[in-house]
């Protein structure tokens, strides 16, 4: 089976045979490993003023880049995510990708609608929106999702096998807990989320749902929403990957685990035993994909997760 099909499989929690598919949503330290840099991380700013020639060049490296970890480090699947979301840039990544390794990759982009943790300098006055103005934030919730419905739309007239999905980054969760309540999260997400993962999955794409932190008094609303994989789920958060098994069932894919933290700043011995206990608890019954609780961050040390990819490929088989 090709990368893209072993994907899926887990995705559809369906058995699969040897190694438990494995990928990361990001992996930053491009330059260490190829001597390229990230694509999100590249300055497009003078992309008009480019030839033809260049833009071309340009689209050629960020492909190579993306193709080029996935190989070294056998991921089943490439999140494209460059620092331009000109849509005929990103058709144009996705083609090369195509073109350079056939169906080899389950391949994503983003694609998330939903309100997030609003940041430092906007946090006061969208808590008072949810209070004062809140059918106005539902009306901004309403337009952001077609939007990116209708995006998806144009992006389904590119070709069938082009895209196959939608990594939805919109992160909900503190360490502690959520950002919404219970009830802030049925009223203001959890409706334009299903809403958005109903309508990508009638255009033919999975969707795989991230939040990093203590999803946990929210999980059950995210479940109803019905996305194909749940990323990352964070043991900074007190997430435990082995309850959620128990918990879920088939009704949705598990994605990462590996504790970021540790891989930063634990010992040899710690990280490995968390890699063993990622694997050991998410692998049983299928329905699980490998990988870390977040990405792989610009300032990790490479051999850390180098040492994490070792373990996968000596104990991640079925």
């Amino acid at each position: 089976m090709t990368g893209k099909e072993r994907f899926i499989k887990a995705l559809k929690r369906e058995p699969i045979t040897g190694h438990v598919p494995h990928f990361e949503l990001v992996f930053y330290p491009t330059m260490e490993v190829l001597r390229k840099v990230h694509p999100e991380q590249r300055n497009l700013s003078q992309w008009k003023q480019m030839s033809a020639t260049e833009r071309e060049l340009q689209v050629q490296d960020a492909a190579e880049t993306f193709i080029g970890i996935a190989d070294k480090y056998g991921h089943d699947a490439i999140f494209v995510h460059p620092s331009r979301y000109d849509p005929d840039y990103v058709k144009r990544i996705l083609e090369v990708i195509r073109e350079k390794s056939g169906s080899q990759y389950f391949l994503m982009m983003h694609g998330d609608p939903t309100f997030s943790i609003p940041n430092g300098e906007n946090m006061l006055s969208f808590t008072e929106q949810m209070y004062d103005d809140p059918d106005g934030l539902k009306d901004e919730a309403k337009r952001l999702t077609e939007r990116h419905l209708e995006t998806a739309r144009r992006t389904a007239s590119w070709g069938a096998g082009l895209l196959d999905g939608y990594a939805m980054c919109s992160d909900y969760c503190l360490n502690a807990n959520p950002f919404f309540t219970e009830e802030q999260f049925a009223e203001f997400v959890a409706p334009y989320l299903k809403q958005a993962i109903d309508g990508y999955r009638e255009l033919g794409f999975y969707t795989i749902k991230h939040t990093d932190g203590n999803m946990m008094p929210i999980l059950d609303q995210m479940l109803d929403c019905k996305p194909d994989a749940l990323h990352s789920l964070d043991p900074q958060g007190g997430v435990d990957l082995k309850y959620l098994k128990e918990y879920c069932g088939d009704r949705v894919c598990l994605i990462g685990n590996v504790n970021c933290g540790l891989l930063q700043t634990g010992t040899d011995e710690e990280i490995r035993e968390d890699v063993l206990r990622a694997l050991r608890d998410g692998m049983p019954g299928y329905g699980y994909i490998f990988s870390t609780s977040n990405c792989i961050y610009t300032g990790l040390a490479l051999t850390r997760y180098e040492m994490m990819h070792g373990l996968w490929r000596e104990f991640g088989e079925y």
